[in-house]
C-alpha cells in the first residue's frame, strides 16, 4: 500500500487487523450456520464463539512454517477454542473466507469513495451556481474558440462526477458479495443454506455461480470505475493547471501560508496538488488493466490474481480517496480571477466572434465557402496586422457589401453566446 497517501477511514479498511477480524467473523458465522442445521452441538458452539481469539503475530510465526496465510489463520484460531475446533472451518475452503472478506472490504471501501464523490459534487454545486454568469473564454485544441462562462465548465465537471456516483456505486453493488461453496463451488462438504446464512449476516450478496473464487470480471469492473473517476479527476485537474498558467492566469488552486513553490524561485506558485492529480490517475489505469488481465484464471482456481489483488485493491481505493479528498479541498480555495477571464476574452481582438459574422453572411444567401473566405480573410488580416476584427471586416468591401455596420456590430454581443447558459444549468439540475 502507498502509505503516504493513507486517509484513515480507508487504511483502517485495509489494515492486517481489519482482514483478520473480518475472517475470523466469517468463521464465527459459519458454525453459528452449522449449529441451526444441528451440525455443531450448541454447547461446542457458543464454547467457540467465548472463547474464540486470534493473534497476529503468531499468525505470522505459523505462516512462516505453513507458507499458507489461512491455514496459519486457523491454527491460530484453534489453540484458542481447544477440543471444539474441530467445527472450525468445516466445508470450506480458503478463498471462501479471504474471497468472502475482500467483499465486505471492497464494499466498505466504496461507501468511502462514495461519500467522498457526495462532498465534491457539494463544492462543485456551490462553485458552479457562483460562477455561473461569469464570462470567460472557451478553448479548443488549447486555442481561443467562443465565450463561455466558468460557471459552466464547473457545472460540466458536477455532471461528470454524477455519472462516477452512478458507477461507483454499481460497482460496489457488483463487488459486495461473498461466497462460500467449496473447493469448486459445488458444495461438497457445505450446504448452501450456510452461505445463505452468513453473506446476509455479513451484508452480502451472495456470488452464485463461484468456483473456487469469485469471478475476477467483478473486480475488474471495480478497477476500471475506479480508473475512470480517476481519469475525470485528471481532466479537471489539467484544466486548473492550464489555468494557472502564467499567460492565462484565470484560476489557481490554494496556495497556504508559508508554503513554497521553489527552492530557487520565491515567486512561483505551481499547480503542484494538480498535477499530483494527474499523476496518480496514471496508477489506476495501471491497476485497472491488471483486473482484467486476472480474469483468465486456469480452470476452477490458479492463484495468478491473488498477489496482484493484494496491492491493486488496497492501492486504488486508497489512491482514488486521496485523490477525491485533494481535489475537493482545491475546489473549495479554488482562487477565480474574473478580470483576467474578461482580459483574455479580448485578447485575439474579436476573432471569437467569427462564427456569428459567418453566419450571418450565409443568412444573406451567401454559399458557406464564400461567406468563409470573406470572414477568414479579414481573421487574418487581424492576427498578421495586430487589428481589430471588428475593423477589418468593416473595411472590406465584399463584407459591407452584405452587412451593413449595425449588423457587424451586433455580432460582437457577448450576451448572444451566452443565453443559452440558463437551460443548460436547468438540463443539469442547477437551476
Amino acid at each position: 500500500m502507498i502509505e503516504r497517501y493513507c486517509l484513515p477511514k480507508m487504511a483502517k479498511i485495509w489494515s492486517e487487523e481489519s482482514k483478520f477480524e473480518k475472517m475470523l467473523q466469517i468463521e464465527l458465522l459459519t458454525c453459528e450456520a452449522w449449529q441451526k442445521l444441528g451440525k455443531i452441538p450448541k454447547k461446542s458452539f457458543l464454547n467457540i464463539k467465548s472463547r474464540a481469539k486470534i493473534d497476529i503475530t503468531k499468525i505470522k510465526e505459523i505462516e512462516e512454517k505453513t507458507k499458507h496465510d489461512v491455514v496459519a489463520f486457523v491454527n491460530n484460531l484453534s489453540e484458542s477454542v481447544g477440543q471444539d475446533a474441530k467445527y472450525i472451518h468445516v466445508g470450506l475452503t480458503s478463498n471462501d473466507v479471504l474471497d468472502t472478506t475482500v467483499g465486505i472490504q471492497m464494499k466498505e471501501a466504496f461507501e468511502v469513495l462514495i461519500s467522498g464523490i457526495e462532498r465534491l459534487l457539494q463544492v462543485l454545486f456551490k462553485s458552479a451556481k457562483k460562477y455561473k454568469n461569469t464570462p470567460c473564454i472557451g478553448r479548443t485544441h488549447g486555442v481561443h474558440a467562443e465565450p463561455t462562462t466558468f460557471g459552466l465548465k464547473v457545472a460540466l465537471m458536477y455532471d461528470e462526477m454524477r455519472r462516477n456516483l452512478l458507477r461507483l456505486k454499481d460497482a460496489k453493488d457488483g463487488i459486495a458479495v461473498g461466497k462460500l461453496s467449496g473447493t469448486i463451488g459445488t458444495y461438497t462438504n457445505i450446504e448452501p443454506q450456510v452461505e445463505e446464512y452468513v453473506c446476509a449476516k455479513l451484508g452480502l450478496g451472495v456470488s452464485y455461480g463461484s468456483t473456487q473464487v469469485i469471478p475476477r470480471d467483478r473486480h475488474a469492473v471495480c478497477l476500471s470505475h475506479i480508473a475512470i473517476v480517476g481519469a475525470s479527476l485528471e481532466r479537471f485537474a489539467t484544466e486548473i493547471r492550464h489555468l494557472q498558467r502564467t499567460e492565462v492566469l484565470e484560476a489557481e488552486e490554494p496556495f497556504a501560508k508559508g508554503q513554497k513553490g521553489s527552492s530557487a524561485m520565491p515567486h512561483k506558485r505551481n499547480p503542484v496538488v494538480c498535477e499530483r492529480i494527474c499523476g496518480l490517475a496514471r496508477l489506476l489505469r495501471a491497476n485497472a488493466v491488471t483486473g482484467v488481465e486476472n480474469m483468465a484464471l486456469w480452470h476452477e482456481r490458479d492463484i495468478s490474481h491473488s498477489s496482484v489483488e493484494r496491492v491493486t485493491l488496497p492501492d486504488s481505493t486508497l489512491i482514488l480517496d486521496y485523490m477525491l479528498n485533494q481535489f475537493t479541498d482545491v475546489m473549495e480555495g479554488l482562487e477565480v480571477y474574473p478580470k483576467n477571464m474578461l482580459v483574455n476574452l479580448g485578447k485575439t481582438r474579436g476573432l471569437i466572434y467569427s462564427q456569428r459574422v459567418l453566419l450571418e453572411l450565409m443568412n444573406k444567401g451567401l454559399a458557406r465557402p464564400v461567406a468563409y473566405d470573406i470572414v477568414q480573410k479579414s481573421a487574418f488580416e487581424s492576427l498578421t496586422l495586430s487589428r481589430d476584427f471588428k475593423e477589418a471586416l468593416l473595411s472590406d468591401p465584399k463584407c459591407k457589401r452584405y452587412l451593413s455596420a449595425n449588423e457587424i456590430e451586433a455580432c460582437f454581443d457577448i450576451k448572444h453566446y451566452l443565453r443559452h447558459i440558463p437551460t443548460i444549468f436547468k438540463q443539469l439540475g442547477l437551476d
